[in-house]
């Protein structure tokens, strides 16, 4: 009886590889807060993701506690940011965009369901100094009750 020729397994085994490179999404910001979305009946999905800004807020992972504390603080991409940083962070994210696109952006605010709507309510006035009056807030869908 013959063996059993290995020669395609070099091929399949590439076909895999790009397979997955291809469809693998890389995350593009690492969290450093924790962030548990509440949940909601009327969502509606972005319609382009490209033209989002995220903005974090929540209470700071374990690692993070013992220089941030336990309070909630906001991130911009992969740091944390004071009040005052938003304003040059919605800044910086239109000059990365064609001038054609600026007025398509919105500003998507990811908030962890426990934080107070005090440091909200400052960011959107940050937001209104700026005029980034596209505002998202980032939620979940409410499971249906049947």
């Amino acid at each position: 009886m013959p063996g059993i020729s290995t020669a395609s397994l070099p091929d399949i085994v590439f076909m895999l590889l790009f397979f997955f490179m291809v469809s693998t999404v890389m995350r593009e910001t690492e969290l450093k807060i924790r962030v548990t979305v509440p949940k909601a009946t009327e969502i509606k999905k972005l319609e382009q993701k490209s033209l989002v800004s995220y903005i974090y807020v929540g209470e700071p992972r374990r690692m993070y506690q013992a220089k941030y504390g336990t309070e909630p603080r906001i991130q911009l991409n992969d740091q944390f940011a004071q009040l005052e940083d938003v304003i040059q962070f919605i800044t910086s994210e239109r000059e990365a965009r064609d001038e054609n696109e600026v007025p398509k952006m919105t500003t998507s605010l990811k908030v962890d369901g426990k934080t107070e709507m005090g440091i909200v309510t400052d960011i959107k006035q940050e937001l209104r100094r700026c005029s980034a009056l596209k505002i998202n807030y980032s939620t979940t869908k409410k499971a249906d009750k049947k």
